[in-house]
Protein backbone atom coordinates (compact mmCIF):
# COMPACT_ATOMS: atom_id res chain seq x y z
CA UNK A 1 0.00 0.00 0.00
CA UNK A 2 1.21 3.65 -0.76
CA UNK A 3 2.03 6.03 1.88
CA UNK A 4 0.37 9.41 1.98
CA UNK A 5 0.89 12.85 3.26
CA UNK A 6 -1.73 14.55 4.55
CA UNK A 7 -0.99 18.47 5.45
CA UNK A 8 -4.35 20.57 6.83
CA UNK A 9 -4.52 22.78 9.33
CA UNK A 10 -7.84 21.27 10.72
CA UNK A 11 -7.10 18.35 13.09
CA UNK A 12 -11.09 17.36 11.81
CA UNK A 13 -9.92 17.47 8.19
CA UNK A 14 -7.42 15.29 9.06
CA UNK A 15 -9.40 13.03 10.83
CA UNK A 16 -11.62 12.47 8.26
CA UNK A 17 -9.00 12.27 5.22
CA UNK A 18 -7.08 9.34 7.78
CA UNK A 19 -10.43 7.50 8.49
CA UNK A 20 -11.12 7.47 4.79
CA UNK A 21 -8.13 6.54 3.23
CA UNK A 22 -6.60 3.91 6.87
CA UNK A 23 -9.44 1.92 5.63
CA UNK A 24 -8.19 1.04 2.30
CA UNK A 25 -5.04 0.44 3.90
CA UNK A 26 -2.76 2.68 3.25
CA UNK A 27 0.21 4.39 5.71
CA UNK A 28 -1.01 7.89 6.44
CA UNK A 29 1.44 11.07 7.51
CA UNK A 30 -0.15 14.04 8.92
CA UNK A 31 1.06 17.62 9.19
CA UNK A 32 -0.61 20.48 9.99
CA UNK A 33 1.45 23.33 8.12
CA UNK A 34 3.12 24.32 5.01
CA UNK A 35 6.98 24.10 5.83
CA UNK A 36 6.14 20.83 7.76
CA UNK A 37 5.10 19.46 4.73
CA UNK A 38 7.86 20.20 2.91
CA UNK A 39 9.99 18.83 5.59
CA UNK A 40 8.14 15.52 5.28
CA UNK A 41 8.82 14.84 1.65
CA UNK A 42 12.15 15.20 2.18
CA UNK A 43 12.70 13.03 5.15
CA UNK A 44 10.46 10.47 4.13
CA UNK A 45 9.46 8.44 0.92
CA UNK A 46 6.15 9.75 0.40
CA UNK A 47 4.07 7.77 -2.66
CA UNK A 48 1.17 10.76 -2.65
CA UNK A 49 0.10 14.34 -1.26
CA UNK A 50 -3.13 15.54 -0.25
CA UNK A 51 -2.94 19.30 0.66
CA UNK A 52 -4.66 22.29 2.15
CA UNK A 53 -4.31 25.43 0.40
CA UNK A 54 -4.89 27.70 3.73
CA UNK A 55 -2.34 26.47 6.07
CA UNK A 56 -0.05 28.23 8.18
CA UNK A 57 4.23 29.53 7.20
CA UNK A 58 3.24 28.29 3.84
CA UNK A 59 0.25 27.74 2.10
CA UNK A 60 -0.83 25.08 -0.14
CA UNK A 61 -0.08 26.79 -3.88
CA UNK A 62 3.70 27.30 -2.41
CA UNK A 63 4.23 23.96 -1.30
CA UNK A 64 2.79 22.56 -4.53
CA UNK A 65 5.08 25.08 -6.50
CA UNK A 66 8.24 23.86 -4.66
CA UNK A 67 7.60 20.32 -4.52
CA UNK A 68 7.08 20.11 -8.44
CA UNK A 69 9.61 22.34 -8.69
CA UNK A 70 12.27 19.85 -7.41
CA UNK A 71 13.73 17.08 -9.78
CA UNK A 72 13.42 14.53 -6.91
CA UNK A 73 9.86 14.99 -6.12
CA UNK A 74 8.27 16.56 -8.93
CA UNK A 75 6.69 13.04 -10.18
CA UNK A 76 4.94 12.69 -6.33
CA UNK A 77 0.96 13.35 -7.33
CA UNK A 78 -0.29 15.88 -5.79
CA UNK A 79 -3.98 16.63 -4.59
CA UNK A 80 -5.39 19.69 -3.48
CA UNK A 81 -8.41 19.15 -1.00
CA UNK A 82 -9.48 22.82 -0.15
CA UNK A 83 -12.66 24.91 0.67
CA UNK A 84 -11.38 27.97 -1.97
CA UNK A 85 -14.16 26.70 -4.82
CA UNK A 86 -13.51 29.67 -7.18
CA UNK A 87 -12.91 28.49 -11.17
CA UNK A 88 -9.51 31.11 -10.47
CA UNK A 89 -8.51 28.94 -6.84
CA UNK A 90 -7.98 25.55 -9.03
CA UNK A 91 -6.63 27.30 -11.83
CA UNK A 92 -3.77 28.36 -9.86
CA UNK A 93 -3.70 24.90 -8.20
CA UNK A 94 -3.37 23.35 -10.97
CA UNK A 95 -1.00 25.80 -12.42
CA UNK A 96 1.15 25.25 -10.15
CA UNK A 97 1.37 21.51 -10.74
CA UNK A 98 -1.72 19.72 -8.48
CA UNK A 99 -2.30 16.57 -10.06
CA UNK A 100 -6.56 17.06 -8.99
CA UNK A 101 -8.13 19.90 -6.91
CA UNK A 102 -10.99 19.22 -5.31
CA UNK A 103 -13.36 20.69 -2.92
CA UNK A 104 -14.46 21.11 0.81
CA UNK A 105 -16.97 19.29 1.92
CA UNK A 106 -15.53 16.52 -0.53
CA UNK A 107 -17.36 13.24 -0.81
CA UNK A 108 -15.14 10.40 0.12
CA UNK A 109 -15.34 8.75 -2.31
CA UNK A 110 -14.60 11.55 -4.53
CA UNK A 111 -11.31 11.38 -2.44
CA UNK A 112 -10.60 7.33 -2.85
CA UNK A 113 -11.72 7.87 -7.06
CA UNK A 114 -8.67 10.11 -7.23
CA UNK A 115 -6.50 8.72 -5.05
CA UNK A 116 -6.59 5.35 -7.09
CA UNK A 117 -5.82 7.13 -10.27
CA UNK A 118 -2.28 8.03 -8.51
CA UNK A 119 -1.24 4.78 -6.73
Amino acid sequence: MAKILIADDSLAELQIFQATLQSTGHTIVTVMDGEAAEEKVKSEPIDLIILDVIMPKKNGFQVCRTIKSDDQYKNIPIIMVTSKDQESDKFWGMKQGADEYLTKPFNPEDLLKAVKKYI
